[in-house]
């Protein structure tokens, strides 16, 4: 079982500081939430049943690759990834750029965690069209694809085409960084099974995270792909050395933790949390 650290349950002041903790206490990665922008009229929620947005329009946001290369400048070892970054709301060309920027810098750390996006009101404001944002995403997580391992790559589609494009240099990761899919709906875990190197899931139980990895293991085999080295990620709690069994049993193979209750208790929470399990 991999570890990861759950940055957004963070005040922002304590990214590095936990970082750089769980790097040298041998965490395998942190992940970091990403919105291009909130507005003061918020509707929706990525958890399913769920119609209140999780968080305040005030939250503070960053960009997520930018932060994630300078946490690389401080780590030497720990993983760095987005939970999850909103694909379809940038030019892929951009997109494509920022990660292998982010990959070449950290020498290979990158975990590319995308989603679809639940908040239309982002993509209003973005002036794009929330209905259609299924076919950008899928657009943009295959130029990225094509853009980190073709000497030259020309895409016709519906919201991009372009002929002749040099991309270089390549990501340290070859073909290119992995690419997890995240959302609990079936469109998410459908495009996870299809496109996806992994899924990424939101805070489970372990009888919920069954669920979820079922249908992506049936939806794997639907699309001819082969379950092993598909990742299953999800956030979920652990208390003693027996969860992290249950989990295993589940099919969870990476799990994102925030073992603390204020901010300034995280790195000691770490610590205690590596005792008992790692």
């Amino acid at each position: 079982m991999k570890f990861g650290i759950a940055l957004g349950r963070l005040n922002p002041a304590f990214f590095e500081s936990v970082t750089v903790a769980a790097d040298e206490l041998g965490y395998e990665s942190v992940w970091l939430p990403e919105h291009l922008v909130f507005t003061t009229a918020m509707s929706n929620s990525p958890y399913p049943g769920a119609t209140h947005p999780p968080v305040p329009p005030e939250t503070p946001i960053f960009d997520a690759l930018s932060y994630l290369s300078y946490l690389a400048a401080k780590t030497q070892r720990i993983r760095l990834a987005t939970h999850v970054f909103n694909i379809g709301l940038r030019h892929p060309f951009t997109t494509a750029r920022a990660v292998q920027t982010l990959d070449i810098v950290s020498n290979g750390r990158v975990e590319f965690g995308v989603g679809a996006s639940w908040l239309h009101q982002e993509w209003d404001a973005a002036q794009l069209d929330f209905a259609s944002r299924g076919a950008r995403v899928d657009e943009c997580i295959e130029i990225c694809r094509q853009l980190w391992s073709q000497p030259v790559t020309t895409y016709q589609g519906s919201h991009f085409v372009f002929e002749g494009v040099v991309f270089e240099p390549k990501p340290v990761q070859r073909p290119g960084p992995p690419i997890l899919i995240g959302g609990e709906s079936v469109a998410a875990l459908r495009r996870a099974a299809r496109l996806g190197d992994g899924w990424v899931g939101m805070g489970h139980t372990v009888e919920s995270a069954i669920v979820q990895v079922d249908k992506l293991k049936a939806l794997l085999e639907d699309n001819g792909r082969d379950i092993d080295g598909f990742q299953f990620v999800c956030g979920g709690p652990v208390e003693h050395r027996d969860d992290v069994l249950r989990w295993e049993r589940a099919g969870i193979t990476r799990l994102i933790v925030a073992p603390w209750t204020r901010s300034p208790d995280a790195v000691d929470g770490l610590r205690r949390f590596a005792d008992v399990v790692l």
